[in-house]
């Protein structure tokens, strides 16, 4: 046989593309007289990978028995593949025994699953190209940028370990997960499975940011809903830890890298207010530049402190959704990435833009795409999003599920969907003038609840919903417990 590149004399598909059948022939006579094969390759080798569908389910096979503790060998195998016709075609179980006689030693046996693995990754590669060709000759509706987006996004699962091919997940492996889970929220004392806000109160309605979910966080202009993202993003940041594994790999055990895309501030802006918030001096002092020498050396000091922290700024105003999750992807493979914040939704522009679908189908497409991308990374997405004007015709001005811009698909798409609420930003609005009776009984009351700040958790798809409070510091921008105020 030639080494490399075969006709399809097997694989049915009627034309020429890499493999390499006397590698999948070796590889798998190595599985069937040494099982403890299957361990060294099991984490990234699968029967979708192999050329012929009959290696493919020979391997699927074998990895069932040996997960089971069972012996996997041609003996077994042939009463497991009594009726395959496909087996029948080539040999039947002779050619079961004949694999077994062409078996290599373990080492051998894992460089030719490796040339295996990289034979798929090039028919992928190859396939989904022609589709791309295809599509972009035949459909004229399809936008280039989506296009690519969508190319980009499917090259993105070939390098992340084939998870485009991933297909269906076991129960059982499902199950697993939901174990690791458990567990990492049991050594973290206190039942926190996700990221970790910065904010216990927070933390403990939420349990954290949880990978693959949509966190919609909405309030009303001024009421601090980019300030809690920031403060959030920035405490993520600042508590990254990683492990290292043998193979070079970085796993994140605490904090996260964070990709902020800021659609309305500069990211010059949106640093301003991150030393406000680690140096306590003010951000409007700060960019006025009414500060002290000694601030000034502070401000200095807490640059270089945090300039290496793992967070990542995209300022571009008016940003494609499609080149939001290009970039997100982009960030991922390059840096690692463990939470995305958008600031804020309704600036993300569709990938239909400009095709009279009208506002509602152009959020829902941009709400869809972050959930699809929350999943796919396995990153948890949080998203900011503006409130309609009807909560300030209400004697209770506290927000409601109803009160969301376009508010129907971004309520149904979202995991989470928590509100920003400072009862003082009305109260301050009613402030009555100095020189009457009513300013000292509305100064009294104003100072009560000035600092006060409730996240009212709307939704909630895998917990209760309920209210955090937090205190509120308007100069620094900066959300912190309730608790800690108290501490002398």
């Amino acid at each position: 046989m030639d080494g490399n590149v075969l006709p399809f004399e097997r694989g049915g598909r009627g034309d020429t593309a890499p493999h390499n059948l006397d590698a999948e022939q070796a590889f798998l006579g190595a599985l069937l007289y040494e099982n403890e094969v299957f361990y060294r390759v099991a984490d990234w080798l699968q029967a979708v990978h192999f050329y012929d569908p009959v290696h493919g389910r020979i391997f699927q096979t074998a990895a069932d028995l040996i997960g089971r503790g069972s012996l996997a060998d041609a003996v077994v195998l042939k009463s497991q593949f009594a009726r395959d016709e496909g087996l029948g075609e080539i040999g039947g179980a002779t050619y079961l025994a004949v694999l077994m006689e062409g078996a290599v030693g373990t080492g051998a046996a894992v460089e030719y699953g490796k040339i295996i693995y990289e034979l798929f990754l090039r028919r992928e590669v190859i396939r989904i190209g022609r589709e791309m060709v295809k599509t972009a000759g035949d459909d004229a509706e399809i936008q280039a940028r989506a296009l690519i987006g969508d190319v980009e996004q499917q090259l993105y699962g070939l390098a992340e370990l084939g998870s485009a091919a991933r297909g269906f997940v076991s129960f059982k492996q499902a199950l697993a997960q939901s174990i690791e889970g458990a567990a990492a929220a049991y050594e973290r004392d206190g039942g926190l499975s996700g990221i970790s806000t910065g904010l216990k109160a927070l933390d403990d309605r939420l349990g954290g940011l949880h990978p693959s979910d949509l966190i919609i966080l909405a309030g009303r202009p001024s009421m601090g809903k980019t300030a809690l993202a920031t403060n959030i993003a920035f405490d993520v940041a600042k508590n990254y830890r990683f492990e290292e594994a043998e193979d070079g790999t970085r796993r994140t055990v605490a904090g996260g890298v964070v990709g902020f895309f800021s659609l309305e501030m500069s990211a010059e802006q949106l640093s301003t207010r991150l030393l406000a918030d680690y140096t306590g001096i003010p951000g409007t002092r700060i960019r006025r530049g009414e500060i002290e020498q000694v601030e000034y050396e502070a401000l200095r000091d807490a640059a270089i402190e945090i300039a290496n922290l793992p967070l990542y700024i995209d300022d571009q105003g008016a940003l494609p959704i499609a080149q939001l999750c290009a970039r997100a992807r982009r960030l991922k493979r390059t840096h690692g990435l463990d939470l995305i914040v958008v600031d804020y939704l309704q600036l993300v522009t569709a990938s239909r833009a400009g095709r009279n679908d009208g506002r509602v189908q152009e959020v829902s497409e941009v709400t869809q795409s972050l959930k699809a991308l929350a999943k796919e990374l396995n990153v948890p997405v949080l998203a900011l999003s503006q409130l309609s004007r009807k909560v300030e015709d209400r004697a209770d001005k506290k927000p409601q599920l109803a009160d969301l811009r376009e508010s129907g698909s971004i309520e149904q798409d979202a995991d989470v969907v928590a509100f920003v609420y400072r009862e003082a930003y009305y109260k301050e609005r009613d402030k009555p003038r100095e020189d009457t009776p009513e300013y000292l009984a509305w100064e009294e009351e104003f100072q009560a609840i000035a600092h006060l700040a409730e996240v009212i958790i709307g939704k909630q798809r895998h917990g209760a919903i309920g209210s955090a409070h937090l205190h509120f510091e308007g100069a620094r921008t900066k959300f912190t417990d309730l608790q800690e105020r108290k501490r002398p």
